[in-house]
């Protein structure tokens, strides 16, 4: 039984984890260009861990009551993911060397840590994954299932988080060639813009 409601917790958390997001896109280019792309995902760890922690007991029945807080989450994230979307537009975009090969953009472990707590905890979609949804489903839970149920889901984190860092830096050859590359940052900026469209049709809809 406890095996099974790990199983379910772990679902779950890969499930939402997986489609692609403001962390999967930025510890995605974080591997691609190695750099600090381990420190990127144990950084995502845990925050979800923290998340995923207040979501089960009991932060999502204050997260749903409160419609002010839902829509300043919303609006921020709007603007958030417009803006992260802009960015990846632009990186599509650099210029290239005379080899042909993307300039490198590596970042220094200030900025990264930065932005990594922006891209985490100013995404609605952080919360309404972890908070609401985790959060309201682990609540069903009373005791040790309860337990077997949270560490389920905080282990889906790490091992999306580590898989993705590592698969990435191992990729990287073929990842980082300008191209590919140029398409990548191109899915992701339309992804995060596509995102910020159904937040605000939400908003409307509210």
């Amino acid at each position: 039984m406890s095996l099974f409601i790990l199983a379910k917790g772990f679902s779950l958390g890969l499930s939402m984890i997986v489609p692609i997001g403001s962390q999967n896109s930025m510890l995605l280019t974080q591997g691609i260009n190695r750099n600090y792309h381990l420190l990127t995902a144990c950084l995502f760890i845990v925050y979800d861990i923290l998340l995923i922690a207040l979501g089960i007991l009991g932060g999502s029945l204050i997260l749903a009551s409160s419609s002010v807080l839902f829509t300043l989450l919303t609006w921020g994230g709007i603007i958030f993911l417009f803006s992260y979307g802009l960015m990846s537009f632009n990186r599509a975009l650099l210029p290239l060397t005379q080899d042909g090969i993307a300039l490198p953009q590596n970042k220094s472990l200030k900025i990264i840590i930065a932005t990594s707590l922006v891209v985490t905890f100013l995404n609605p979609h952080a919360y309404i994954d972890t908070i609401m949804v985790i959060g309201s489903v682990g609540g069903q839970y009373q005791g040790d299932t309860k337990i077997y149920f949270m560490l389920g889901t905080m282990l889906a984190s790490v091992v999306w988080f580590l898989t993705l860092a590592l698969a990435a830096a191992k990729l990287s050859p073929q990842l980082s060639k300008p191209k590919v590359k140029r398409v990548i940052d191109f899915i992701i900026g339309a992804i995060m813009w596509i995102i910020a469209c159904s937040l605000f049709i939400t908003w409307l809809n509210s």
